[in-house]
C-alpha cells in the first residue's frame, strides 16, 4: 500500500517526470498560461511554486539555484525579471488550475494552469445580481419590486367599474355558428 506517498507518478519514470515536470513550468514562465492534464497541472504547481518563491529574492546564488531546476536561461531571466516584480508582496499561491473538461481521445482530465497576476480575463464583479437557487426558497417576505406590481393590480381592478366587466355581450347560437363559417373558409383558401 502506498499511504502518505507524496507526488504523482504521472506514469513514468523518475527522470521522465522530472524532465516533464522541467519542460512544463519552463512553458508557464514563458506562456504565463498552459493547457495540460489536470494531475500534470497539479503537480506542475508543487514543482513550481518553491521556484517562484526562492526567485523572490534575486541574487547569483538564487539565480543558480532556479537555473539547476528550469535548465533554460531565458526562463531564468524571464522568471526574475518581469514576473517575480508582479508577484509582489504574494505569500504563495502563485498558480492557478481551472478545469477544463475531458479530452476526446482518450477522455483525460484537461485543465489550464496559470499564473494568478498575468490572467488576461478579469473575474466577474461581484455588481451583477446573485441567482436565487431553488433549494434556498423564497422568503415570505414580498419583494420591494412584487409589492409594486400587486399594487399595480389592484388599483386597475379598483378603476373599473364592475357594470363594465359584467356587460360583455354573451354569444347567441347563431354567432357561433357562423364563427365556424368563418374559420372553414379561411382554411379552405388557404389550401
Amino acid at each position: 500500500m502506498r499511504h502518505q506517498v507524496k507526488g504523482r507518478k504521472l506514469g513514468r519514470s523518475t527522470p521522465h517526470r522530472k524532465a516533464t515536470l522541467q519542460a512544463l513550468s519552463v512553458a508557464l514562465i514563458k506562456e504565463h498560461r498552459i493547457q495540460t492534464t489536470l494531475p500534470k497541472a497539479k503537480e506542475l504547481r508543487t514543482f513550481v511554486e518553491p521556484i517562484i518563491t526562492k526567485a523572490k529574492e534575486d541574487t547569483t546564488h538564487t539565480r543558480r539555484q532556479v537555473f539547476s531546476k528550469l535548465r533554460d536561461k531565458h526562463a531564468v531571466t524571464e522568471l526574475f525579471d518581469s514576473i517575480v516584480p508582479e508577484v509582489g508582496d504574494r505569500p504563495g499561491g502563485y498558480t492557478r488550475i481551472l478545469k477544463l473538461g475531458r479530452r476526446l481521445g482518450d477522455s483525460a482530465q484537461m485543465a489550464v494552469i496559470e499564473l494568478v497576476d498575468f490572467n488576461d480575463v478579469k473575474p466577474e464583479s461581484s455588481e451583477t445580481k446573485k441567482k436565487r437557487t431553488r433549494r434556498a426558497g423564497k422568503s415570505n417576505k414580498p419583494t420591494p419590486a412584487d409589492e409594486t406590481s400587486k399594487e399595480k393590480e389592484t388599483e386597475k381592478v379598483k378603476d373599473t367599474p364592475k357594470a363594465a366587466k359584467e356587460e360583455k355581450p354573451k354569444e347567441t347560437k347563431a354567432s357561433a355558428d357562423s364563427k365556424k363559417e368563418e374559420k372553414a373558409d379561411d382554411s379552405s383558401e388557404e389550401k
